[in-house]
């Protein structure tokens, strides 16, 4: 299975304006610190963000980006495909007969391999920024206690 960084870190961005729970713009410099992911990546991101209006910008010496829509509104499968991010974990392609070894037939596990790419978007489809934001809430009371 492979979801490369861009989807890892677009869902980090996204987790992180949640947090922030501001009622002002957060510039991407500020979620690069605390994140540790560099401007230039989060600039790639959060442009196709912008793009399929999960966030908006605000300019000025005061900008940044916020949230287009309530955390419990907005989807992890919708983040990750709002960055290009696909989750496959076979190796062909569903639609074409030539199955994953090259050969006619689809290899011995390829029933396994396809229920797990559907259990994890499942799981994507399910969980919100909203779930995230209240699953690091409960860890640091968690940590206060």
């Amino acid at each position: 299975m492979k979801l490369s960084n861009k989807g890892r870190y677009a869902v980090m961005a996204m987790a992180d304006l949640a947090n922030s729970g501001a009622n002002h713009p957060i510039n991407l410099t500020e979620i690069s610190l605390r994140q540790g992911i560099s401007i230039s990546f989060l600039e790639q991101i959060f442009l196709n963000l912008k793009k399929n209006n999960l966030v908006q910008s605000a300019r000025g010496p005061s900008g940044g980006y916020f949230l287009s829509k309530a955390p419990a509104e907005i989807k992890l499968s919708t983040i990750i495909q709002a960055v290009d991010e696909k989750i496959k974990t076979v190796g062909c392609k569903k639609e074409l007969k030539k199955g994953c070894t090259g050969k006619s037939v689809k290899c011995i596990t390829h029933n396994l391999w396809d229920d797990l790419e559907k259990h994890i978007n499942n799981f994507f489809e399910k969980n919100t920024l909203k779930d995230i934001v209240y699953r690091v809430n409960k860890n640091q009371q968690k940590e206060l206690h």
